[in-house]
């Protein structure tokens, strides 16, 4: 991976995924669903964005 996109993951991504997560877990009835649903979107958006770029 190039600079550009280690600061995207830094700056966009990772504080998103944090955002999500700490959001669902205060919904105590279905924090654990919404968990799932989100590890999900994250590896099929990364196997994405590795399909589309080959690898590069």
């Amino acid at each position: 991976m190039s600079i550009p996109s280690f600061i995207f993951w830094a700056v966009f991504v990772l504080p998103l995924v944090a955002f999500f997560i700490w959001l669902m877990r205060q919904d105590k009835r279905k924090g654990a669903t919404g968990l799932i649903i989100l590890a999900i979107m994250v590896i099929g958006g990364i196997a994405y964005m590795y399909w589309k770029t080959k690898g590069q």
